[in-house]
Formats: C-alpha cells, sequence, structure tokens
C-alpha cells in the first residue's frame, strides 16, 4: 500500500496534467491581454524595442511554432508559418488586427496541444537537438509566465492612460 500523498505533493501527481494546466493559463492570458482594446492601443509602443500587446500576441504564436513545432518535427519557420527570428516574430503588419492574430494564436495553440498529446514528458525529440519533453514544458512555461508579465504590465499603463 503507497502511503497517502500529501496536500502539498498532490498537484505532482499528474505533473503533466499541471503543466498543460498551467501553460493553458498563460496562453488565456495572453490570449485576453488585447480584449477591449482599441486596434490602436494594441499597437501601441510603450517601451523602446517593438514589444507591443498585439506584438506579445505574435512572438507567443512563434514560440509555441519553434518549441512545440519546431523542436518536436523539425520543421522550417516557414513551413510552420511563422517569423525566421524571435525579433521578426514582433513584427506587425498593416493587415494584423486582434481579431487575426488571436484567431492565429488560437489556431497555433490547437497545433501545440495536437503535437504534444501522444508524447510522454521523458519522451526526447529531435526537431532542434535532442531534447525531453519535459524541457520543451519547461521553456514554454518560462516564455509564456514572462511575456503574460509583460501584457500585464503594458496594459495597465494602456488602460491608465484612459483615466488621464
Amino acid at each position: 500500500m503507497e502511503p497517502p500523498v500529501s496536500e502539498h505533493a498532490a498537484w505532482t501527481v499528474d505533473l503533466r496534467g499541471r503543466l498543460d494546466e498551467l501553460i493553458d493559463e498563460y496562453r488565456t492570458a495572453l490570449h485576453e491581454c488585447v480584449d477591449g482594446l482599441t486596434e490602436e492601443e494594441a499597437r501601441l509602443r510603450l517601451v523602446p524595442s517593438k514589444t507591443t500587446l498585439l506584438g506579445l500576441l505574435k512572438h507567443v504564436t512563434y514560440v509555441e511554432g519553434v518549441w512545440f513545432d519546431q523542436a518536436v518535427f523539425g520543421r522550417s519557420t516557414e513551413e510552420i508559418g511563422i517569423a525566421s527570428t524571435p525579433d521578426r516574430s514582433f513584427t506587425l503588419t498593416k493587415s494584423d488586427t486582434i481579431a487575426s492574430v488571436q484567431a492565429g494564436y488560437r489556431r497555433r495553440c490547437a497545433a501545440s496541444r495536437r503535437a504534444m498529446a501522444e508524447r510522454g514528458l521523458d519522451d526526447v525529440v529531435g526537431g532542434r537537438g535532442e531534447r525531453a519533453v519535459w524541457a520543451l514544458y519547461v521553456q514554454v512555461l518560462r516564455e509564456l509566465a514572462q511575456h503574460a508579465g509583460h501584457a500585464d504590465i503594458l496594459r495597465e499603463q494602456i488602460l491608465a492612460d484612459r483615466t488621464t
């Protein structure tokens, strides 16, 4: 008989489920970071870099494509349909809108979920050099958390500017 799992350690029983849950929470936060904003607000540059809320959403679409497609299957960025570099992934075109970038992100996240569904955390993939699947999850989780924090700050600044 196995000893009971403490309340503190209970979430580690289903580590994969917990990782999926955390990644999905950040995906949702990033997807929604442009909700209720005007197209102009979503493109507003408040820092010296190309970072905008809409640009962040395009960038995390790139992140999902690199780590949950290219790293798994070895497909090129062109085949995946994402920017060729991290810097270019922030670039907005005239045709980019809140709706179009959100739709692209939703499609990419769905493709990521399908790509990872049959893989165990200890499986090894070789699309960008050999890596364990758990390492891909940690990388994506780290990047989504970081960029969700950026998005929170930018959105807070944009909304505060509405009241002044």
